[in-house]
């Protein structure tokens, strides 16, 4: 009986994590519409972005190309608090924080050596069908840069 009961409560436990979650605009896949989007020249092109639960936390994962059209893999897992959480993979970034901002909108700063270098918003569409990523911060080289991508929902 113990154990059922123990059983039990878990599984309401990741069910009630995965609801929480579904109603989170930004999870799911999304894939960069390249013909709306504004990038900045030699800019790290981030094709597919997927958002997912893990645990009681939220699994970012970004793949694309850098400016060599080399192929870029990096992921992030932490909350949309506005705390630094690791990022691996990314050469050019140590730690990411999300701050959510309302129901669609999501604040975004990247980090290297305790440094900002990059900040920005994601805007979901009210539909849910699109998101807006507007970035601005400073290159490898000190260069300012500013993009707007623009996702599509999969």
């Amino acid at each position: 009986m113990k154990t059922r009961t123990i059983l039990l409560t878990l599984a309401l436990c990741f069910v009630g994590v995965e609801v929480i979650f579904a109603d989170d605009a930004n999870m799911g896949t999304w894939k960069l519409n390249e013909a709306k989007s504004t990038l900045a020249s030699g800019a790290t092109k981030n094709s597919t972005v997927v958002y997912e639960a893990a645990g009681d936390n939220v699994k970012v994962t970004v793949d694309g190309t850098d400016k060599d059209r080399k192929a870029t893999h990096n992921e992030w897992t932490g909350k949309f608090d506005g705390k630094d959480y690791p990022v691996t993979g990314d050469p050019n970034s140590d730690t990411r924080s999300y701050t959510k901002i309302d129901d669609h909108t999501l604040g975004l700063n990247v980090k290297k050596g305790g440094k900002v270098t990059t900040s920005g918003r994601i805007v979901v569409s009210p539909d849910g069908k699109s998101r807006t990523v507007t970035t601005r911060g400073t290159d490898s080289k000190g260069k300012k840069v500013n993009s707007i991508a623009v996702y599509d929902k999969q």
